[in-house]
């Protein structure tokens, strides 16, 4: 399955997604600080959604109310995640 997320309050402007069998096969962040969204999309690429929910969700980005990560399992649950 193959999705994209358009973020609300980081710094980038989207996310491109493809999971199979609840595992995050792709990812891609679109703009934003590229060498911290580099090392989170090597880091979640072959594990199960439900590990990168638990770890990811809530983490806030300086004085924002949301981040990258927590924009990721924001669009893993619009998935139905």
């Amino acid at each position: 399955m193959k999705y994209t997320y358009k973020t609300q309050g980081t710094c980038s402007s989207h996310i491109e997604l493809e999971i199979e069998d609840n595992i995050i096969t792709d990812i891609a962040f679109w703009g934003g600080c590229n060498g911290n969204l580099q090392g989170i999309s090597r880091l979640v690429k072959g594990m199960p959604v439900n590990d990168v929910i638990s770890r990811l969700e809530g983490i806030r980005c300086g004085g924002r109310p949301t981040s990258c990560p927590d924009q990721l399992c924001r669009a893993l649950h619009e998935m139905g995640f």
